[in-house]
This record gives structure tokens, sequence and C-alpha cells, in this order.
């Protein structure tokens, strides 16, 4: 049974605390918002749909186990770098968090891999970005929230350049976003990916598409081809399936 430290704590940007949802389970909130989720005892465990859209997407466009070079703009709780750490091993990942506190906190309550396997590297994730070179990276994460928006300057075409820049030739781009009927968000950065990168997929559960809900929408970008038909196949195969759609 672990002892998981109760109450709200005030980091440098927002108020975090622990929902605690098994006797080693954990859920990280960050100004009320659910951020993270952590298994102690299975740390490949991905609770949220996103993660686990995004994670179907990495293993449609590389063969699952092999290791990767992947940034996380955003880290939070890690739980995504965590989770690939586990699956790929031999990975090397940065995540780019702003927020110092966070990162201590998340250090201490949670089983992160330790660098050279996952170094957390404490800035803003758009002048992270710029500051790498070309050919850097083989997946680029942006899974960056204020206050349950997106930053204006890490949505934009300054940043899909900047992403597009650091990928190798069959680098991925994994970006998640949260819309609402009639996709304003989706689609404007639909158009952005579009005018950077060859192939550009979303990813989206129905019931979000038909405006039946709130929720995530994953946009994946790469210069390479999607395998559509393996992609397809493994969303299909979770927990709440999810389509690959276009709008």
């Amino acid at each position: 049974m672990t002892l998981w430290p109760s109450g709200e704590v005030q980091t440098d940007d927002a108020v975090v605390s622990l929902r605690v949802v098994g006797p080693r389970q954990a859920i990280l909130l960050i100004d009320g918002m659910e951020s993270s989720f952590h298994d102690l005892d299975d740390p490949t465990h991905l609770d949220f749909e996103y993660m686990q859209h995004m994670t179907a997407v990495l293993d449609s466009f590389r063969a699952e186990g092999t290791p990767i070079r992947a940034l996380h703009l955003g880290g939070a709780g890690c739980s995504l770098a965590t989770a690939w750490n586990a699956m790929r091993p031999g990975s090397t990942q940065v995540a780019i968090e702003r927020d110092g506190e966070l990162t201590r906190l998340a250090r201490e309550w949670f089983n992160l891999p330790r660098a050279p396997r996952l170094k957390i590297r404490h800035a803003d994730a758009r002048q992270a970005l710029e500051g790498f070179p070309e050919n850097r990276w083989d997946v680029v994460v942006r899974d960056v929230f204020v206050k349950a928006e997106v930053p204006e300057h890490l949505s934009d075409a300054g940043t899909a350049s900047a992403a597009h820049r650091v990928l190798g030739a069959d680098g991925l781009y994994l970006v998640n976003l949260t819309d609402a009927p009639p996709l304003p968000n989706t689609r404007r950065e639909l158009a952005i990916l579009d005018a950077e990168f060859a192939h550009v997929k979303m990813v989206i559960d129905p019931a979000i598409r038909r405006g039946r809900r709130i929720g995530n929408v994953v946009l994946a970008a790469s210069d390479a081809e999607f395998d559509g038909v393996e992609l397809a196949k493994r969303l299909r195969r979770l927990p709440i399936p999810a389509a690959v759609d276009r709008l």
C-alpha cells in the first residue's frame, strides 16, 4: 500500500494534487484538471484515451519494442514517457516542463525513468524546441495546456515548422488538443499541419466527431506515409475504439 500525499500543493505555476484511484494508482490533477495517470505496478498502463491513441499511432509507425528518441513538449507527470520507456527499452526521451516544482513532485510521487532514459528540462516548450538541431528526434509530442487551453505560441505554424525541422525524414509529430463541435481548433491545426507535412491523420472518438461530447483529438503528422489499415486496426482494439478520420 502506497501512502500517497493528500491535499493541494502550490507549485511555480499551478495548484496540484493527487486523486487516489487504487492502492498504487493515482491521477495527477493540475488546477483541478486530470493531467497524468500512474500505476506504480504497471508503467505501461495508459488510462487516458488520447495517450492510448498516440501509442497506437506510434506502434503502427515504428515496430513495437524498438527504441525511439522522443521529445515531449509538456512534461507534467510524464506518464506517456514512462510507458514508452517500458514498452520500448533503450529509448531516450526528454520532457520539457516549465514548472520546476511540478517536476520535483512528479519525481517524488511517481517511479519516473532516470536520466539518460528520461531527462526533464525546465524551459518554455517553444524555446526549447527551437533550440534543438535538425533530425534530432524520432517523435515529438505536443501536450501542453494552460488552464485547459493550448498556448497560442505552441499551436501556430512556427511550432509546426520547428517540430518538422527537428524530426528525421521518417519522424512523427503527435499533437494533443481538446475541442468541441464544430471542432474549430482541430480544423485550424489540421490546416497548419497540412501545409507543413506530407501526411496528416486525425484520431478521434466517434462520439466527439458526431458532436456528442467535448474531448481530446490527436493529430499525427509526418513526411513518411502512414499505414492506415494497421492504425485503424489498432484503434479498434482499444477499450473505447477510436477512428482515423479527416474533417
